[in-house]
């Protein structure tokens, strides 16, 4: 008997019929390649054109099959699954018909993607708010507006129908410049910028990696424009050469790009405290802190950043909405050591 396979891919199967096909196409592919597909999921593959017959689409699963034919099946990309909702707690702050308004732990993924279907923001969204959820930012992201990474704490509004999506959306991609947007974090750096205050504008791109980021020149194909305002609050373990250890700073964002904060501060010498991505090459300057400082300071395990706060207009009143929420109990015990 001859090897019914004369092609294989990921997404493509390419068979000639061997001396045992007779009968129907979608049964002698049923047995052929059996443990692949169901019977079913041949069938279905037949009826939406993806298997061909001698080089012509055929849409009928009983097709008579002859030795020597050809065969050839395109798999179609696997689609996302559609989330669902799960009842994972949420700390909302404010909520009413158009928006929600919530803190979003460390830990908690926004949207659903590879590696995190299940437990999200999304699949919490979708347990709180039903039907209302908007739909407008897909299948995937019903609803978001904006992100925080996945490790990255604060304040985030979430929109529940069409209307309220498209004004917030608006709103965020407008960077505040012309109305009321407002984004403010805090973060925990080492050392402290040059200047207590300042802006960072500096285009960043991807990185060579899909997640990471990184500086880029103007002129490079992916450069995307990213300014970061910012101030130093507090330092902590001063020099005195005005130097210090570790600087507690609070940044706006004026654009909103990926990582932006986490890159830009690491771009000007002062990575966030625990960002593994940014920050790995200043772990070992935790050696210099008092003891139970440098305990703390090394199991701190995500970027000490927290968005702190958050104003836009409100999408039927028009209203200017403010909220704010405090640093959660990790990073406040973060910046208490550093203090001590």
């Amino acid at each position: 008997m001859t090897d019914p396979f004369t092609e294989a891919e990921a997404n493509r199967k390419v068979l000639t019929a061997d001396e045992s096909a007779e009968g129907r196409l979608d049964q002698w592919l049923t047995a052929t390649l059996e443990g692949e597909f169901s019977r079913n999921r041949i069938k279905q593959l037949i009826e939406q054109g993806a298997v061909s017959l001698n080089g012509g689409i055929i849409t009928e699963p009983k097709r008579k099959i002859r030795f020597g034919d050809r065969i050839e099946i395109n798999l179609p990309e696997p689609e996302d699954p559609i989330p669902q909702g799960e009842d994972i707690p949420l700390d909302v702050l404010y909520e009413d018909d158009d928006v929600i308004v919530l803190v979003k732990p460390a830990g908690l993924v926004v949207h659903p993607g590879a590696g995190n279907w299940t437990g999200t923001l999304v699949n919490a969204l979708i347990h709180h708010c039903g039907d209302s959820l908007s739909g407008i930012g897909g299948v995937r992201r019903p609803g978001i507006v904006h992100r925080l990474d996945k490790d990255t704490t604060g304040v985030m509004v979430v929109a529940k129908n069409d209307a309220a999506h498209r004004h917030l959306a608006a709103q965020f991609a407008d960077h505040g410049r012309s109305g009321p947007l407002e984004r403010a974090y805090l973060a925990v750096v080492w050392g402290r910028p040059r200047q207590l205050r300042g802006t960072i504008d500096a285009p960043l791109g991807r990185a060579g990696d899909r997640t990471k980021r990184s500086v880029k020149r103007e002129e490079s194909e992916d450069a995307r424009e990213a300014i970061t305002h910012y101030e130093v609050v507090e330092r902590f373990h001063e020099k005195p050469d005005a130097s210090c250890l570790a600087s507690l700073v609070e940044c706006q964002l004026e654009t909103g790009r990926t990582h932006q904060i986490r890159v830009h501060m690491a771009h000007m010498g002062n990575p966030l405290i625990g960002d593994a991505d940014y920050g790995s090459a200043f772990r070992t300057k935790a050696n210099l802190l008092p003891a139970e400082a440098k305990a703390v300071v090394n199991g701190f395990t995500r970027q000490a950043l927290h968005a702190f706060l958050l104003a836009f207009e409100h999408p039927s009143t028009g209203e200017v909405m403010h909220f704010e929420a405090p640093m959660p109990e990790d990073m406040e015990a973060l910046v208490e050591a550093l203090r001590d």
